[in-house]
């Protein structure tokens, strides 16, 4: 294919091909042409400046930010990837104003999330891997059971488990997952389907007054692990309020005694935690396990709301077990996406 050539005029009125780059050269040119000899560059954008490095203390520090007025710690934890965007728009007002100091400020926010989230860019995912497995909230008001039952079957998940099961939707569920899962248990508003055989099930108390959680023992082929299923209540964000969490915390540090005394050294947490992997809340529970997403996923897997996710709330979960991939599954009748993970439990030679 010929190579395309633009034109310039010579001096004696003929033309000769202009390079590739020159275009961006002139472009380049007239957007700095302003600054040359400017000395003012240095002393504007003070504000945007300001403001970067505000908000790069904010990333910085957000476990600092206390959550005795609203909650607003952990509100700012559950979006704290989203931070990220002021990111562009502080530079657009950089180059606006024309201000050096603003756009080297804007290094350091940049630099902070590229630290905290710029792994979750890269795709950690590998082949292989002896279990697969997958959690959804299934949404008490699903008006399509068991078009969502078929769909989270058909992810070819060894092990399932399903949160906010109401009890008109149980048999539902039950029977469009029985081709696939010899094995299953529910307790309460949550429950587990398995093809390897469940032991030891029984409801784990998470200081309800209701069953939201669960725990059984799965015999898969590559050996033994318990597998933890929740539903921590949900939080709400109220102006008047703030960001309400109570019960929600108060649940999560049950979980988290429920797991730390678990007798089996390999555990998988799955379900609807209604917080992320930063909330300082679900510490109880976090600071003894591992993401499977942040260990072996592609990008931030984010599962709420289904219409336009913007945080992973929805988990899995592993201790003593390694995560080998981990992804969002495709939309059903829920307001969650389906979330799911292969890891391995055989210990390698």
């Amino acid at each position: 294919m010929a190579q395309q050539a633009y034109a310039t005029e010579t001096d004696d009125g003929g033309s000769e091909p202009e390079p590739r780059g020159s275009r961006l050269r002139r472009l380049a040119h007239r957007l700095l042409d302003g600054w040359r000899g400017d000395r003012r560059i240095w002393r504007r954008g003070i504000v945007v400046a300001a403001v970067a490095v505000l908000l790069a203390l904010v990333m910085v520090l957000h476990a600092q930010i206390p959550n005795a007025v609203g909650n607003l710690g952990s509100l700012g934890e559950t979006f704290l990837p989203w931070f990220g965007l002021l990111i562009p728009l502080l530079l657009v007002l950089a180059v606006w104003r024309r201000s050096a100091t603003a756009l080297i400020a804007l290094l350091v926010p940049l630099v902070v999330w590229l630290n905290l989230f710029g792994g979750l860019l890269v795709d950690r995912s590998a082949p292989g891997g002896d279990l697969m497995v997958a959690t959804h909230n299934v949404n008490a008001d699903n008006p399509d059971p068991e078009g969502t039952a078929r769909a989270v079957a058909a992810s070819g998940a060894d092990v399932v488990a399903l949160e906010e099961l109401t009890s008109a939707a149980v048999p539902v569920y039950e029977k469009a997952l029985k081709p696939a899962y010899k094995y299953h248990s529910v307790q309460g508003t949550v429950g587990l389907w398995s093809k390897y055989p469940l032991s030891g099930v029984k409801a784990v108390d998470i200081k309800l007054g209701w069953t939201r959680a669960m725990r059984a023992t799965v015999a898969a082929p590559g050996g033994q692990a318990a597998i933890y299923v929740a539903h921590l209540p949900s939080v709400r964000v109220k102006l008047e309020a703030g960001f309400t969490a109570r019960q929600r915390d108060k649940s999560a540090d049950a979980l988290g005694e429920a797991i730390a005394g678990e007798p089996l050294e390999r555990v998988l947490l799955l379900g609807d935690l209604n917080g992320t992997m930063n909330d300082r809340a679900l510490n109880a529970v976090t600071s003894q396990m591992r993401s499977t997403q942040g260990a072996a996923g592609s990008g931030f897997g984010f599962s709420w709301p289904a219409s336009f996710p913007m945080a992973r709330i929805d988990q899995i979960m592993v201790r003593d077990i390694e995560p080998v991939s981990s992804w969002t599954l495709p939309e059903t009748g829920s307001d969650h996406l389906p979330v799911a993970a292969r890891i391995r439990l055989a210990v390698s030679d």
